[in-house]
């Protein structure tokens, strides 16, 4: 029996043969959207291209979204209480291959792109992502070899309700990190 961080049972995958390859077909061809996800603790700045992120509650609103344990976003992440996830529009390729194909842990990301203070003050807001919403993180969990983190949006901003980035025009980016 396998536990997480936070003492729960963790369910390993029963997937195997045939269902396994079905299965990594399906995920392979989703086009989920991309967010990138800064946050700013007392360990510094950090930001990385995320795929899992949704919405998970209307009343209150509530998302979650999944940051690598692998990521160096990871470590700066589990000090804060304040993320803000941008999502990307199809003019936001350039800012996905940045936080999705550099590493915080070798270059500092926000010294080539454009960012102000969020509503904290410090948390980067992409100037050039129309669409964001700063999330008090109420909740992380373990599902696996991702943190988890509950999000109650606290601030929103939408310049351009234009057309998503799917997961399908970036798949060819170099990760900084393996996901």
């Amino acid at each position: 029996m396998k536990l997480s961080s936070a003492g729960h049972v963790l369910v390993m995958s029963v997937l195997s043969g045939e269902d396994e390859r079905a299965y990594d077909r399906l995920v392979s061809h989703l086009d989920n959207p991309m967010f990138v996800v800064t946050v700013a603790s007392d360990q510094g700045r950090a930001g990385c291209l995320v795929g899992f992120a949704t919405q998970c509650s209307i009343h209150p609103p509530r998302w979650y979204v999944g940051i690598s344990n692998l990521n160096h976003t990871f470590a700066v992440v589990t000090d804060a209480n304040l993320v803000v996830v941008h999502a990307l529009g199809t003019g936001n390729a350039e800012l996905a291959r940045l936080f999705g194909e550099e590493t915080g842990d070798d270059i500092d990301k926000f010294s080539r792109c454009e960012w102000q203070p969020g509503p904290d003050g410090r948390t980067p807001v992409l100037t050039d992502c129309p669409r964001w919403f700063a999330g008090e993180i109420v909740g992380r969990f373990d599902p696996g070899d991702h943190l988890g983190l509950l999000l109650a949006p606290i601030a929103a901003e939408c310049r351009d309700v234009g057309p998503q980035l799917g997961f399908q025009a970036i798949r060819d980016l170099d990760p900084g990190h393996p996901a």
